[in-house]
């Protein structure tokens, strides 16, 4: 599937509008007559979009390219300030807000580390962000495309460590009504893990490969699966859910046994680990201060992660054969790639082929910066997933056989 093909028919003005802007965003600064190649358009045709966008404010003409024979190139790029979007990410552990610009920067983030949040103050940290943004002017009102929010599925339902009985109010809360009491901008949610596939879409490793799968590690584990440059949610959006994969685990005192990957691997199975040791670790920061010793014990969780996460990776490749597997989420990026390390350790003794395996390109914040996402690619129509897939709320009603540490 190639969602840079074009067509020359005059009904196809909105389809064609869209695939310049994804070429622009692709491969800026970009000429015209580049971009009639990659599209298929006639020069023209490429010309006139590009004038329309251009008055729209969303497209500059960046510089000429010289060193060329004949008159210089004017090359096009997504004009930064022709849109703005909030992104937020609700998880069990914290709170991100970012607001971003048409080029996907960062131009303000506000963060809390607060375990457990509660709906109305979960929002209202959003609300006071926006309010702040506006404020210092980080980002202008009039260009606001809309707001983003991610956050994991089955949020009150699934029990995790320390999680208050409370917390399930989560369950059937009406995100939309309270949003609709302070802003009237769009607003656009999605599962935590599809929102940081979205992101490394259109600012990672998505330049380059238009099929992956994303396995977020954050408090719990999920997953996402993005085939030909599309997020797919599957029938019931349960999608790219690797947290409740079967794993075999073996030599146990107790025999070996199947579990979740869920229960195997996330920051709290982590954080428990380390507590079975007498380390106390609440935050993902916390995890770069350890001790000697402390670092050691979390060298050998990750060797027996990776284990799991190199089976898991075997078993992608052979259901969707994806160019790659990605990782990212709230492990720390030294942590990530340390645990890569012993994830192709572990695969190059395996007879079975596997995809690649890469860090995502996002930092920390990718979920965040995938939620603001969606709703600039309303305007800019930025990737080919279908905003009609996106869910209205998070999935509630739990699947069998509910597990910690999973979501």
């Amino acid at each position: 599937m190639n969602d840079l093909a074009g067509s020359n028919s005059e009904l196809a003005a909105s389809h064609n509008r869209g695939v310049i802007l994804r070429a622009i965003q692709r491969y800026q600064p970009i000429s015209r007559t580049e971009l009639a190649r990659r599209s298929g358009l006639t020069k023209q045709t490429v010309t006139r979009i590009a004038e329309r966008l251009i008055g729209e404010r969303l497209v500059l003409e960046a510089r000429r390219r010289h060193g060329q024979p004949g008159q210089p190139a004017i090359e096009l790029e997504i004009n930064p300030d022709g849109c703005h979007a909030i992104g937020a990410y609700v998880a069990r552990d914290h709170v991100t807000v970012v607001a971003i610009d048409a080029s996907g920067a960062v131009r303000g983030r506000i963060h809390h580390e607060i375990g457990y949040a509660l709906p109305e103050m979960a929002v209202s940290l959003i609300e006071e962000a926006i309010s702040t943004f506006k404020r210092r002017r980080t980002i202008d009102e009039r260009q606001l495309a809309g707001v983003g929010l991610a956050l994991p599925d089955w949020l009150g339902e699934i029990p995790f460590p320390g999680m208050p009985e409370r917390y399930a109010a989560w369950t059937g809360y009406d995100l939309r009504g309270r949003f609709a009491r302070f802003t009237d901008l769009p607003l656009y949610i999605e599962n935590d893990a599809i929102a940081a596939a979205i992101g490394e879409l259109n600012y990672g490793l998505g330049v380059e490969s238009r099929s992956f799968f994303y396995i977020f590690i954050g408090a719990g584990l999920g997953g996402a699966v993005v085939l030909d440059g599309m997020c797919h949610h599957g029938v019931t959006g349960l999608s790219g859910e690797i947290g409740w994969l079967p794993t075999l685990v073996e030599n146990q005192p107790e025999g070996s046994r199947v579990q979740p990957l869920g229960q195997l691997v996330s920051l709290y199975v982590l954080y428990e680990f380390l507590g079975r040791h007498g380390i106390a670790v609440e935050r993902p920061s916390d995890l770069l201060g350890l001790d000697t010793r402390g670092r050691a014990l979390v060298s050998d969780w990750l060797r027996e992660a990776a284990r799991y996460i190199a089976e898991a990776a075997v078993h992608i490749g052979l259901l969707i054969d994806p160019d790659a597997v990605v990782i990212g989420g709230r492990l720390p990026v030294r942590l990530i790639d340390e645990m890569l390390l012993y994830v192709n350790e572990h695969l190059g003794r395996d007879p079975r082929p596997a995809p690649a395996i890469h860090r995502a390109a996002g930092s920390e914040d990718a979920t965040a910066l995938g939620a603001a996402t969606m709703p600039l690619a309303e305007v800019l129509r930025l990737e080919s997933y279908d905003a009609a897939q996106l869910r209205r709320q998070p999935l509630t009603g739990l699947p069998p056989q509910a597990s910690p540490f999973i979501g």
